[in-house]
């Protein structure tokens, strides 16, 4: 029996590219959804919800067939129980810096699969410390254009992982997709992952 063909609905090549890292190959399709925040929903329900919708969105599709499977993934970053998205402008992005400056916040990450009609999610909560920053680097970042489009204003994969000092959690999942747990998930679906994965 041939392991499910997976589709990723999300747009993020860092996504992609950790699962290509994992062995897994997949079709990209991003998925629109509504993303605003719910009267008195936790950060920790709020991303669980997002990740679930995402996925939905793409797999109750009339042309999604029982052999695909659909993951997708969804990555907040909370400070003071507030939670920081994508920036608006400069302005946004820098307030946001100077907020992470010298202290620790979370980064959320849900990841949810789809497949045989079952569906499964998995939660990483990562500690992330940044050092002092000044407001020099912080323009300075902007102008490179990293953050633009980065929940927080930062990605830790690229210059941004200069702004941090220390992490507690998961490294992946504050890319974008927490890789063990995303590996149990696809494993259990029966798609050949990790170490030895079967490939194409």
């Amino acid at each position: 029996m041939s392991s499910p063909q997976l589709i990723l609905a999300s747009a993020s090549p860092r996504r992609r590219e950790l699962l290509a890292l994992m062995g897994v190959t997949c079709t990209v399709r991003p998925s629109e959804i509504d993303e605003a925040l719910h009267d008195g929903e936790s950060p920790e329900a709020y991303v669980s919800r997002l990740a679930d919708a995402k996925m939905r969105a793409i797999a109750d599709v009339a042309d999604v067939v029982g052999s695909q499977a659909v993951l997708a993934a969804d990555t907040i970053v909370v400070c003071d129980d507030q939670i920081l998205g994508k920036p608006r402008d400069r302005a946004d992005a820098l307030a946001m810096l100077r907020r992470l400056s010298g202290r620790w916040h979370r980064v959320l990450s849900a990841v949810t699969l789809r497949a045989g009609g079952r569906a499964g999610q998995a939660l990483t909560d990562t500690a992330v410390c940044f050092r002092a920053l000044d407001d020099a680097e912080c323009a300075a970042y902007w102008d490179s254009g990293e953050p633009h489009d980065k929940a927080g204003a930062y990605g830790i994969q690229g210059l941004g992982g200069c702004f941090v000092s220390e992490i507690r959690g998961s490294y992946s999942g504050v890319v974008g997709l927490p890789m063990a747990e995303t590996l149990a998930l696809l494993r259990g679906a029966g798609i050949p992952c990790g170490p030895g994965a079967v490939r194409a």
